[in-house]
């Protein structure tokens, strides 16, 4: 993203046949748009097409696996296992799959009662479909509850198919995930997200510019649940969607200002980089966003060699441990101004 460009709005459109930039659409108050807009086949899906013809497989011999869907948050797992499951069960999905979110549902109770009961409820399926039992978020879920879930798994494996989603597969017992195929995804790219944020927004017929969608997809970081968010909180906001309002809306500090610390410290000028800083910390940001936000600068930055970028990072990683461990002060940053221009005085 250049974010030294001046916003250039975009022009007016015919879209479904009215003009883009009227923002006030009845149905945008109705239903948050990460669900009026979820795909609802695999087609519609962006990204992970590995993972995705995995389970196309499935979906065309219909005899599904028990299946751990891993992957960063916002890529399409949850998304993508509904998808199967309407095109394994037809018109028997609402009677044939039980949804549970385990960050919420997540001790033994649920796996001894919901669980269970709903694995012994009879449901007329046709040879080789079985019903299936979709846990979001099962790393959350209790050593105890994942061990009763192994055993569930076991008794019930004739009628009944699990679908874990979970952040980390590491998390979940080793029993359970030898009893499961490993399906992985990665985080969407910069493109799929830009792609699906501008279909919705001539979809709702929203005024856009492209460093507005460029805002949106930087602080997204390929979450597209995220970005959709974000573009509907911005258009709820202020209508149109630029730089600034987005920047406002998602209260991150601003790209522009975080990569004036980074320029200042790559030629060793403390004092300008300090000032800089400050000028963010008065603001009421937190040392969580500001440190976030520089290592997605030097990540990004377009001058910096690859072992200036990794020495960098270093110094960067140490401070935000120092951080997440309660250290959240201006000190610390402080710090970390200090030791990135001694990193830059060695090369």
């Amino acid at each position: 993203m250049d974010i030294d460009e001046e916003p250039t709005v975009r022009s007016k459109t015919k879209v479904l046949g009215g003009d883009v930039g009227s923002s006030k659409n009845p149905a945008k108050l109705t239903q948050p748009w990460i669900e009026k807009y979820r795909p609802v086949k695999f087609e519609d899906i962006l990204g992970n097409e590995e993972a995705i013809s995995r389970l196309a497989v499935f979906s065309t011999h219909g005899n599904m696996p028990n299946i751990i869907l891993a992957g960063p948050p916002g890529v399409g797992k949850t998304t993508t296992i509904l998808a199967l499951c309407r095109i394994l069960l037809g018109d028997k999905f609402k009677d044939s799959v039980l949804e549970l979110n385990a960050s919420n549902e997540r001790g033994i109770d649920t796996v001894r009662h919901r669980i269970k009961l709903f694995a012994q409820t009879q449901v007329s399926l046709e040879p080789g479909k079985h019903k299936i039992v979709i846990l979001d978020e099962a790393d959350s879920m209790t050593e105890a509850a994942q061990q009763a879930l192994r055993r569930t798994m076991e008794i019930y494996s004739k009628t009944t198919r699990f679908a874990l989603a979970c952040n980390t597969s590491e998390k979940i017992i080793e029993p359970i995930q030898s009893r499961c195929a490993v399906v992985r995804f990665g985080k969407l790219t910069d493109a799929h997200v830009r792609k699906r944020i501008t279909q919705i927004c001539d979809l709702e017929r929203v005024t856009y510019d492209h460093e507005g969608i460029d805002a949106l997809i930087y602080i997204a970081q390929g979450d597209l649940r995220t970005a959709i968010n974000n573009l509907q909180s911005t258009v709820d906001g202020f209508d149109t969607v630029t730089q600034d309002n987005v920047y406002k809306v998602c209260d991150e500090p601003h790209p522009k200002k975080v990569k004036r610390i980074i320029d200042a410290t790559t030629t060793g000028d403390y004092e300008t980089a300090f000032e800089e800083l400050r000028n963010i910390w008065d603001q009421g940001y937190s040392a969580e966003d500001v440190i976030i936000n520089i290592f997605r600068s030097v990540k990004g930055h377009e001058t910096m060699t690859e072992v200036q970028k990794l020495n960098f990072m270093k110094e960067i990683g140490l401070s935000h441990l120092k951080i997440n461990q309660g250290l959240q002060t201006l000190l610390q940053l402080d710090a970390l101004l200090v030791r990135l221009c001694k990193v830059a005085k060695k090369k």
